[in-house]
């Protein structure tokens, strides 16, 4: 019933995202891709009127008419009726000074419905009354706002923005021929025909239908990348919303700018996001799978996705290799120029390439790519947004939490000195383990770190921390193995109280796995034999760690190298031979037991590990030389 439920979430997810990327997605249809200016040569082929266009008006031929047209313009005003009964009309100073700068010729009395025209000299203001009839008179005419402005809009309005009409068919420049003013404005009416046609064509069904099915089928490749070679990523629903939200903030952004900007500004959009974040937390493969996927997506509409896909695609890749695993903030100014660099190149090569002119560089582009890349090096706050948001690890976090001088870090090591000594001999063994089978380095280090903080609450009851008497010896080996056994869960509430990852905490709670406190289960089962009683008389569920059991190669490693460092202390002779043995005895047991069936370590793997334990354990362990003394005389 779960994985049901989580398989809906998954393709609604998936769903949400396409929806999103087709609601959003402009539709063009043969872009006007020209750039010119009046009195230069023409640097592109023949260009021909594809369809029948009209030719717009210039801009200075519009104002003209404008202006006569508003010679004709009366502005409105309505009688006042509750004003004295007169036949002089009286507005304010200042509505007297608006009517003369409209230098209008009448203006338009309104009463009962009955429009006079009366000459502005005709109109006075208070004072100006007074002094012709000798009395005080109040302003008695209202500026009519609204029909005044429909006047001035139908004027407007009638006066059309286009002279004549281009045929289909007809030449309108060609290779070298001068910008004339008549071939400027026809390309700018074509220009203007072309827009108008993309824009009644972006609310075309068939287009939307189209442009949907193309987004359908990325969406579900991606679906089908995870479920073939991604399958824990597909299982976890945060991840799949780590990548539509992803996905889904690079490809508003680019559909909005697509439709409210000019075209170059997609070069500004920092698709680089894509494949640093998502390699950042991820693997490399991934990474450039969900930049390619998003690329795609956006390349429906851009005007020239060809070239929009070289760039993008080929900036990814170079992302990817030059971060690699981000340890440092530093890296990402590293990257960021590496972008800058391909960008430029790409952009200067292409462009040569296409038109053979090297004065067809517009240096606009690369003030583009600059703003890219200064937005590329501001992903790092997305990475932490990221990273809180989904509950994820980056390398970046784990470098700060390996800080043995964090206040954590202090405080285990002053409460529990053997303890984290012991930590730390067992990070040095998983860490050379990881390398060995190519596990994740840095993750099992700050794991090995953190696994045993649980002791810090009581540290005497651990033989690594006591100085005298043990106070477990007192106690019913139920009572001292509970208190053992109960280190996982301080540990737990030790971690969460200092907000540390959850994967770390996994370390944590799946170091022992759901193993047995073999000393205390043992001196139980021996002393109820000799009580003549059986073995099934101790409840072995008292004796057994919670778990749960390691689900990575990481936990795995911790697991054997805590078990193998702890029992290392306990051999009388160390020796080649009984160190080996020792670690083949511990990885057996453990085996055996059950405590490796969630994980995939391979046969290999495990041979590995045995190998590089074995070979660090004798190193650490080597037989040191007696220093002579000086014989007296």
């Amino acid at each position: 019933m779960r994985t049901s439920i989580r398989t809906i979430l998954q393709i609604l997810s998936l769903a949400a995202l396409a929806t999103l990327c087709i609601y959003l997605c402009p539709r063009y249809t043969n872009p006007f891709k020209y750039h010119f200016e009046l009195g230069q040569p023409w640097g592109y082929g023949l260009v021909t009127a594809e369809f029948d266009f009209p030719i717009y008006k210039t801009d200075i031929q519009l104002q003209q008419e404008y202006d006569q047209v508003m010679e004709d313009y009366t502005p409105c005003y309505t009688l006042d009726s509750t004003a004295l009964q007169t036949d002089i009309y009286v507005v304010s100073l200042e509505e007297l000074t608006r009517i003369q700068q409209s230098k209008c010729k009448y203006i338009s009395i309104l009463k009962e419905r009955v429009a006079t025209l009366v000459e502005p000299m005709k109109i006075y203001t208070p004072k100006t009354a007074y002094q012709l009839i000798g009395r005080e008179l109040l302003p008695n005419l209202k500026y009519d706002s609204i029909t005044s402005s429909n006047l001035q809009k139908s004027l407007i309005s009638s006066v059309s923005l286009t002279q004549g009409k281009i045929q289909s068919g007809k030449k309108i420049i060609d290779t070298g021929e001068i910008v004339t003013d008549d071939i400027y404005q026809e390309l700018i009416s074509l220009r203007h025909a072309i827009e108008d046609k993309n824009i009644s064509q972006r609310q075309s069904l068939l287009s939307i239908v189209g442009s949907g099915i193309c987004i359908a089928l990325l969406i579900m490749v991606f679906y089908f990348y995870l479920y073939t070679y991604r399958r824990k990523l597909l299982d976890n629903l945060r991840h799949i919303l780590f990548f539509v939200i992803l996905m889904a903030i690079i490809t508003t952004a680019a559909f909005l700018t697509l439709q409210h900007a000019p075209v170059g500004y997609i070069y500004m959009i920092p698709f680089a996001w894509c494949p640093i974040i998502a390699r950042v937390f991820y693997d490399s493969r991934t990474a450039i799978f969900v930049h390619l996927i998003t690329v795609f997506i956006v390349s429906i509409a851009v005007p020239a996705p060809y070239t929009f896909l070289f760039m993008q695609a080929l900036t990814g890749i170079i992302a990817v290799i030059s971060l690699r695993d981000m340890t440092q903030r530093a890296q990402l100014a590293k990257t960021a120029a590496f972008i800058l660099i391909t960008y430029s190149v790409l952009y200067t090569s292409l462009t040569i390439l296409t038109s053979g002119n090297i004065a067809d560089l517009e240096y606009r582009y690369y003030i583009y790519f600059v703003i890219n890349a200064i937005l590329v090096i501001c992903s790092y706050g997305l990475i932490f947004l990221f990273e809180r948001s989904f509950g994820l690890l980056s390398n970046i976090t784990l470098v700060e939490l390996t800080n043995v001088n964090s206040n954590l870090m202090l405080e285990f090591a002053e409460k529990a000195p053997g303890t984290f000594q012991h930590s730390l001999q067992v990070s040095n063994l998983a860490t050379e383990a990881a390398k060995r089978i190519g596990a994740k380095v840095l993750f099992v280090r700050t794991g090995a770190l953190y696994h045993d903080i649980g002791k810090m609450s009581h540290p005497d009851y651990f033989i690594e921390n006591q100085t005298g008497k043990n106070p477990l010896d007192n106690m019913s080996c139920a009572e001292a193995a509970h208190l053992i056994i109960n280190h996982v869960e301080e540990g737990e509430r030790i971690a969460r109280k200092h907000r540390l990852p959850e994967l770390i905490v996994h370390f944590i709670r799946s170091h022992h796995g759901t193993s047995i406190t073999r000393f205390f289960y043992n001196t139980a089962v021996n002393a109820v034999i000799a009580e003549g009683k059986t073995a099934t008389d101790i409840r072995k569920e008292d004796y057994t760690y919670p778990g749960p059991k390691p689900s990575t190669k990481e936990a795995t490693i911790l697991m054997m190298a805590d078990a193998i460092e702890a029992r290392s202390r306990s051999l009388t002779v160390l020796t080649e031979q009984s160190i080996n043995d020792m670690v083949d005895q511990m990885i057996d047991a453990q085996v055996a037991d059950g405590q490796f069936s969630e994980t995939n370590l391979s046969f290999k793997d495990l041979e590995d590990i045995r190998a590089i334990f074995k070979q660090k354990l004798t190193e650490m362990n080597h037989h040191r030389i007696t220093y002579p003394t000086i014989a007296e005389k």
